[in-house]
């Protein structure tokens, strides 16, 4: 069996689907944190069958929510403080996301402007559907 330690204050993110653990490391950013991150691929679980588990011990503040939600909503954020879970955080698909994923139509805006950001809004809710702010163009999920 495995044994992974507590960690005193940080984050652990539980029920992410198996093999998506370290597109989501890269995706929040942890790797130019200075933090300990521990990944746990592949891991035995009665809801999903397979899944995995990232143990980060830093703040909760550096954790963004909507970049983590985003990506997986059904993630389980347990905040750890002295060693203890002391709050499950619930997460929701955010309206609006920007910076996280890029518009791939030519013709839009973002292609053109440089330094425009990249907004994407949520448009369906229950089909998790986000389209580009400024061409509509539906965002294909490829990770």
């Amino acid at each position: 069996m495995l044994n992974v330690g507590r960690i005193k204050e940080g984050f652990v993110l539980d029920h992410i689907h198996a093999g998506e653990c370290l597109s989501l490391y890269h995706m929040l950013k942890l790797d130019g944190r200075d933090c300990t991150v521990a990944m746990i691929l592949g891991a035995v679980s009665q809801k999903l069958g397979k899944k995995d588990i990232l143990k980060v011990e830093c703040g909760i503040d550096e954790l963004d929510l909507d970049v983590l939600a985003f990506i997986d909503h059904k993630i389980t954020v347990n905040v750890i403080k002295g060693e203890e879970i002391v709050e499950k955080k619930v997460l929701a698909l955010p309206r609006e996301i920007s910076g996280i994923i890029q518009c791939k139509n030519p013709r839009c805006i973002t292609s053109i402007e440089q330094g425009l950001p990249h907004v994407f809004v949520l448009s369906d809710e229950k089909a998790k559907v986000y389209r580009c702010k400024y061409c509509e163009e539906k965002y294909t999920r490829n990770f």
